[in-house]
Order: structure tokens, then sequence, then C-alpha cells
């Protein structure tokens, strides 16, 4: 089978289509899935690019929509045919962050063999059931980006109608909260560093858009839209270059959702501004197969669809990667085969 590879130490020079064997009949709990397409995330961007190191001949990508191709002795959740959506954490089924999520051990495309490749064969809790009606490359937009906006939102965050939320940027995190957000009843307030991004944001249900190359101290005019109380819930993107901004921004009381390192991994946080704001700050990464089930669940009720900005073949990965990367993309970028 065709499985697209990655040479130490990355670089997406180093991004290959092999021809490697495909993988046998499906043990006991076990499903083989004909993998379909992926979507692209920051993080198998860095796996990419060598910033993460993995092994020597890594399957790259974490998000992976397919068809359940054959079934092991055992196997309750699926039958042959369902169309299905990887998982980032695997062996997180329910509930709080368990320990071995810690790190990214189990996560397809970087401590294991990802999705990109005709074939997989993995435990049925690897997967759960795609929206009913979904194409494959926008079943493979849940596994992270989709659940990430889903936790934040709902799990941790909790959010009433009538809260305004922040989000930062216009990549698939941030178009997916847009989207939660309206079927919850909250605003929305949207960051770009382009007009038209925010145009078409507003389009999709957002608010008011801000412009941070215009207004370089944003949250001066958040706190103008919210008129003087601050956003609800902030979803936080960039990390250390915009947290401060974020800070600012936040409502006494109010949630940060630390999700993205755009800026950095390292950097000041304003530990007396936070504390004067008395606010949450919380860190996240994705969530449970749970969370994933119940989200696939609400996508189907309220009948809400990804915004896909560009699909490429199996074989331009590194073009996807390259156009990321170049952050004109406005929603997510997905490969298929």
């Amino acid at each position: 089978m065709k499985a697209l590879t990655l040479k130490t130490p990355g670089g997406l020079e180093n991004i290959s289509v092999s021809d490697i064997p495909a993988p046998g009949a499906p043990g006991p709990n076990q499903i083989r899935v004909a993998i379909k397409a992926s979507s692209l995330n920051f993080h198998d961007l860095l796996v990419a690019n060598g910033s993460i190191p993995t092994e020597d001949g890594r399957i790259l990508m974490s998000d992976g929509g397919g068809i359940v191709d054959a079934v092991g002795d055992g196997v309750t959740d699926f039958q042959v045919g369902d169309s299905v959506v990887s998982c980032f954490f695997p062996q997180w089924p329910a509930g709080a962050p368990m320990a071995s999520v810690g790190n990214f051990a189990n996560t397809p495309g970087d401590g294991i063999d990802g999705m990109a490749a005709e074939f997989v064969v993995r435990d049925q809790s690897a997967f759960t059931l795609a929206p009913k009606g979904w194409s494959h490359a926008q079943a493979a937009t849940i596994t992270t980006a989709g659940l990430t906006a889903w936790r934040a939102l709902v799990v941790d965050g909790k959010v009433k109608p009538g809260d305004t939320i922040l989000t930062l940027g216009t990549g698939g995190v941030s178009i997916t909260v847009i989207q939660i957000a309206k079927i919850l009843g909250a605003k929305v307030i949207v960051t770009s560093s382009s007009d038209e991004k925010l145009e078409r944001a507003k389009k999709l249900g957002a608010d008011h858009g801000v412009n941070y190359r215009t207004h370089t101290q944003w949250s001066k005019k958040v706190m103008e839209l919210t008129e003087g109380k601050g956003a609800d819930h902030i979803i936080e993107l960039g990390g250390p270059g915009t947290l401060e901004q974020s800070i600012h921004s936040v409502r006494v009381g109010g949630h940060i959702s630390l999700i993205g390192v755009l800026t950095g991994r390292s950097g000041e946080v304003p530990t007396a501004l936070l504390m004067a704001k008395q606010a949450r700050l919380q860190g996240l990464i994705v969530g449970s197969r749970r969370d994933q089930r119940e989200y696939v669940t609400a996508l189907e009720a309220n009948q809400i669809q990804p915004v896909i900005d560009k699909t490429y073949p199996m074989e331009e990965l590194a073009a996807a990667f390259e156009y990321q990367a170049s952050g004109s993309h406005f929603g997510k970028i997905c490969v298929e085969w």
C-alpha cells in the first residue's frame, strides 16, 4: 500500500510517498480501516518540518477519515462499511485527562504511525463513527481542530447563551468555534490580519471582527465591543505573543483556553494581571473519545459542516503544508486519496 512517510531529521523535502506492506487481518477488538482523507493541523506541521522529532520512516498525520474494511473478534462498536474518524488520543476513553495523555507517545503521526496510509489496523477505541452523510475529508477535520473547539466551549468552558467568545485567527479551530458558539446562542469576536477574512467570518456567524494589525492593542477594541466587561471565554491560539492581550481582553472571572503556540513555546505571563482578573487559564489538547462521540452527535443534530479551504491529493502533502505555513487559509486544509 501507499503511505506518506517522513525521513529523519524531518523537513518537508523529506516527505515521501512510500510503498510499504499493507496490514493484515485485524486481531481481537481491532478494526481495519481504509483511510481516504486527512486534515492538516499545526502539530502535524511541527512533526513534518522536524520541530517535533519522530522516528525515521514515521507515517504522518493524526487525523483520518475512512471506511471500516474488516473487524476482529469482539468488536462491538463498528461493522464493515461504517464511515469512521480517528481519535487523537486513542488511549483516553472518557473523563478527565489521564497521565498517558501528558505527551504524544500514543498520538498517530507522532509517537506512533499516523493516518496517511491506505489502510490502518487499530483497536476499535482508536475511532468513532463519523457524522452521517459527511465526506471522508469533512470527517477528518473532527479529530484535532473540531474536537478542540468543542472541548474548549462545551466540555470545559460550559458556554451559556449570551456569553461572548473571543477567538484568535481564522484557522480550523477558530472557524469551528464560530459554528459551535452560534448553536449555543453565544456572541463571537474574531481576530485576523485580513479584513477579507473577517468579513467571511461574519458571514459564518461571527458578530464582530478585529484586525490586529489595524488595532495592535486589540484588547482595547475587545473591551470596547463588550462595553468594558471583557470576553467571557477566550480561545487563545497564539501563545506567548498574544497571551498578554488575551488576559487584558478577558472579563473578571472569565476563562482562557490556551490551545495554540503559534507565536512560540515560552514567554512571560503577566501574572499580576491574571490574578487581578481572577481568570481561569487552562491549557488543553483535544479531548477524549467520549467527547468526540458527543461532538459527532451535536454535529448531526445541528447540521453543521466544516469549512474546508483547499483539498490536495496525497502526493502533494508537502505543498499543503507550505500553504498551511503561509497562513493564507480560512478554515481547514485536507489531503485525500
